[in-house]
């Protein structure tokens, strides 16, 4: 059997920052309570393993109000506006461990909308980055996710400026499609592109590995929104396309057919596991 292996698989630049963010504040802080605000990434063995080493996740800001002391850690996704103002009113040491491609975002929103823009985020508004940006854009935002919302979008002021930028996972072609619907529609509009071009890259080489073999494993945590993305991609591609976390996930029965696999990871799962994949299909097969 021929495995390829994505050169892009595993962790992003900002990933790969949040995480070992983490590590060093448990080295540099022994002994002191340590809270990361929200999962750190969207990968539950790295989330299991930061657990061993005492970290504690805080899901909601009602969580955040009853601690006192300790380190508290900003997710690689970012937060709204108003934890971080929370954080500094209660005086808690923070480190923000938000993706720096993210932080522009923030940065984007906050004063496009202070000059009076509309902001329209093309995003999954459940998603915690879009949660994020959406808490720094003022109160004239809205998120958009498919082409029903986009059709559907309308502002009374016709002379608003609006501002449209990205979830930085969020899959290019799609957004591409979203824009021209939106731009259509006449409105004084600037886009910025905020994909992340380690996202675009990942997703391209995906697609291009997929559209040769016979099967393909995209590994990622089943939060993870730029695996889910992956997922998709490859599955347009190769219809025999397997999502998995671990390797325990893989039933190896179904590859037993194929002559040809490819694998790619989204940006949060650790190399540990992609190798683990790797080697056990290369062993079996």
């Amino acid at each position: 059997m021929k495995i390829e292996l994505a050169k892009t698989a595993g962790f992003c630049f900002g990933v790969k920052r949040a995480v070992e963010t983490v590590y060093e504040q448990i080295r540099l802080h022994e002994g002191e309570k340590i809270y990361t605000y929200g999962p750190i990434i969207h990968n539950e063995e790295v989330i299991k393993d930061m657990r061993r080493h005492g970290v504690e996740v805080l899901e909601t800001e009602e969580e955040l109000d009853r601690i006192n002391e300790g380190i508290v850690i900003i997710r690689s996704h970012g937060v709204p506006k108003p934890v971080c103002d929370r954080l500094d009113q209660k005086g808690i040491a923070y480190v923000d461990a938000t993706c720096p491609f993210v932080k522009k975002i923030h940065n984007i929103v906050r004063e496009e909308s202070g000059r009076g823009a509309h902001i329209i985020i093309i995003g999954n508004s459940a998603h915690p980055e879009v949660e994020g940006i959406r808490g720094w854009a003022g109160y004239n935002v809205t998120v958009i996710e498919n082409a029903q919302e986009a059709e559907g979008f309308i502002i009374e002021d016709r002379e608003c400026r609006i501002c449209v930028v990205a979830q930085t996972t969020f899959n290019y072609n799609k957004f591409k499609d979203l824009v021209e619907i939106i731009v259509k529609k006449g409105y004084d509009i600037i886009v910025l592109n905020t994909i992340c071009n380690a996202t675009k890259e990942r997703q391209e080489e995906a697609r291009d590995i997929a559209d040769r073999v016979e099967a393909m494993l995209v590994i990622g945590d089943r939060r993870s929104s730029n695996t889910q993305k992956l997922f998709e991609i490859c599955s347009d591609a190769c219809k025999d396309t397997y999502y998995i976390q671990t390797l325990d996930d893989l039933d190896m029965n179904q590859l037993r057919s194929v002559e040809t696999v490819g694998i790619t990871a989204g940006a949060s799962t650790p190399n540990k596991i992609i190798e683990e994949v790797q080697n056990n299909v290369g062993i079996n097969f």
